[in-house]
């Protein structure tokens, strides 16, 4: 039993489960402690924790620990979908312990990185038009408010929109 099952009643089937790693520094620690954290949601749409544990960073093999854990307390259901950042340790656990869950990264995340390639004068602007892509109505018009950010600011912004369109087939445009 990990450090944080024993907080945790066995997991319910999920549909949906969200993950992140959280860095928590305490005063006397040299390095921040990663705490892994996932989040479910029951069958009838509440969220609620159903795992964490601290991790080797987001390693692979710490995220594969906690998702054996999950499995191990009844989540033996794989859920329909997986909601993360970028940190590749989670994506290649959950492909081992749940093969068949599907990958989405997370919006707020994917903000984040993008604009960290921007000047903070622009970021209200450039926030307003990665709106338009996680707000469109359908995958079409997501992949349309792309190429307009795009042609908007490729020239001047390249790692930008790079970072907007690398892995946009796990990314949630339109309709999932």
């Amino acid at each position: 039993m990990t450090a944080g099952s024993a907080a945790i009643s066995r997991p319910a089937a999920t549909s949906y489960i969200w993950a992140d790693g959280v860095y928590l520094q305490a005063r006397m620690e040299p390095q921040a402690e990663c705490m892994l954290v996932i989040i479910g949601t029951t069958p009838e749409g509440r969220k609620e924790l159903v795992g964490f544990q601290v991790g080797v960073r987001e390693s692979a093999q710490s995220w594969r620990e906690l998702l054996v854990d999950l499995k191990a307390r009844g989540l033996s259901v794989p859920p329909e979908l997986a909601v993360g950042d970028g940190a590749l340790g989670f994506w290649k656990a959950l492909d081992e312990v749940f093969p068949g869950t599907r990958h989405q990264r997370c919006w707020f995340h994917k903000v984040s990185n993008v604009l960290n390639h921007f000047p903070k004068a622009m970021q209200p602007a450039v926030t307003a038009d990665l709106r338009e892509v996680s707000h469109a109505e359908t995958r079409a018009a997501a992949l349309a408010a792309i190429e307009t950010f795009k042609q908007k600011y490729a020239a001047k912004y390249q790692r930008g929109v790079a970072c907007l369109t690398r892995d946009t087939e796990v990314v949630s445009l339109g309709v999932v």
